[in-house]
């Protein structure tokens, strides 16, 4: 019984005082919002159009059982191991391939590692790049775990804004001209080019190569972190900026969890060899290696051919529902109320008149059935408030229409105010 309470968190509150054991770090730590919030909705009748998650009709189970049986007929002395901490060498090598067809990266210009899901890449990051004190550029908005796990290492976020071309590179070039006069340089560039997170918007080729151009004129590297960018509704693709890094600045992040299933928590980073092995040695005190189960039939997954032919299948599943969003809200939402038109990915952004808190209205959402993210939680200094995140790829097309009828009454409401 008294387990069963620790479970659900009924018990009484302790007497010995935890929290004066914690390291600084750990007490400066905060949960994340996104995570909390799903927690409040995820036993009720509410539409939440606030999570992140791929639909499990997309999940090609079938496939992964088949897999799963010839892996443990054939490789389980492998399956079933520890592997080495950069990775199990035939998914490497796959994946390498791969982006070389698909993308047109170089195999002879990067190394890669597999990482336990992008979000460990990102705090690896952080670990071998960012002392306290360091000027990192993210995306106004930007993803919020991201964010978390950069600023456990304590950097100085610049935040730059944007646009629907993606971030606004020109903004980013006069504010590299202040610094250098300022005697100061940014050491990272943070960025998600393709069907951003939270925004939707895509950066183009020309902001894209002008990136690369100010990175090598300023000095920083840049990480591309793309979960989404096969998840293209609409329009014409565009290579990611790895695609024509020539010296070596840019780290790439993918990830299976949005075209395989998010539950085998692989992820990879592709980048420079001397980059990706102090990753790998950072990577050595954290787990060892990712799990080697999940490699082995991610590998065959890709090696299959299974990837390139479940892709189109995703596509074609979320399409709808992006388009069944974009509609509802051209029917449902109020005059004075904006939002992104996304080619692709998982979200839209949604952008309120000044004056409403999304957050604070978050609770009479919910309180209508319907949920979303409060928008100030992407920000690094949470200073827009009017903002929110909602996604589409979960829930069905009905309960899209039925949510975003529910949230423009709300809003109507706000605004009235």
């Amino acid at each position: 019984m008294e387990l069963e309470k620790r479970l659900k968190g009924k018990l009484e509150a302790p007497t010995l005082n935890y929290e004066k054991y914690f390291s600084e770090k750990a007490l400066g730590m905060k949960a994340s919002e996104i995570r909390e919030l799903l927690k409040l909705i995820e036993s009720s009748d509410v539409i939440s159009l606030a999570g992140g998650l791929p639909a499990p009709e997309t999940f090609p189970v079938e496939i992964i059982e088949e897999i799963t049986k010839e892996v443990l007929k054939d490789h389980a002395a492998q399956a079933l191991q520890y592997g080495t901490t950069k990775g199990f060498t035939p998914l490497r090598l796959a994946l390498a391939e791969w982006m070389r067809k698909r993308y047109e990266i170089p195999i002879s210009k990067v190394d890669i590692m597999i990482t336990s899901g992008s979000q460990q890449a990102l705090d690896l990051i952080g670990r071998v790049f960012m002392n306290p004190g360091d000027i990192v550029v993210v995306e106004a908005p930007t993803y919020l775990a991201a964010l978390q796990a950069f600023k456990y290492y304590e950097p100085e976020f610049i935040q730059i804004p944007l646009d629907d071309e993606g971030m606004n590179v020109d903004l980013l070039e006069e504010k590299l001209q202040e610094l250098k006069k300022e005697g100061k340089k940014v050491k990272v560039v943070y960025t998600i080019p393709t069907f951003q997170n939270p925004a939707g918007v895509t950066m183009s080729e020309k902001r894209r190569r002008k990136l690369l151009e100010l990175a090598s004129q300023y000095d920083f590297i840049i990480v591309e972190d793309n979960p989404y960018g096969e998840l293209r509704y609409s329009g014409e693709h565009i290579k990611p900026i790895k695609a024509w890094d020539e010296e070596g600045r840019g780290l790439y992040l993918g990830t299976f969890s949005k075209i395989l299933a998010p539950g085998f928590r692989i992820g990879w980073i592709a980048g420079e060899p001397h980059f990706i092995r102090k990753l790998e040695i950072a990577k050595q005190s954290v787990d060892l290696c990712t799990n080697t189960f999940s490699q082995v039939i991610a590998w065959k997954y890709v090696e299959g051919g299974y990837l390139d032919a479940h892709i189109p299948k995703i596509v074609d599943f979320y399409k709808p529902k992006r388009d069944a969003m974009l509609k509802a809200l051209e029917e449902f939402m109020p005059e004075g109320v904006k939002w992104t038109n996304p080619e692709g990915g998982m979200f839209v952004w949604v952008t309120l008149p000044e004056g409403i808190d999304t957050k604070v209205m978050f609770e009479k959402a919910v309180a209508r059935g319907v949920a979303y993210v409060p928008g100030e939680a992407f920000f690094a200094y949470r200073d827009v408030k009017n903002t929110m995140r909602l996604n589409f790829t979960y829930v069905s097309e009905e309960k899209i229409r039925e949510g975003i009828k529910r949230l423009a009454e709300v809003i109507k409401e706000e605004m009235k105010k």
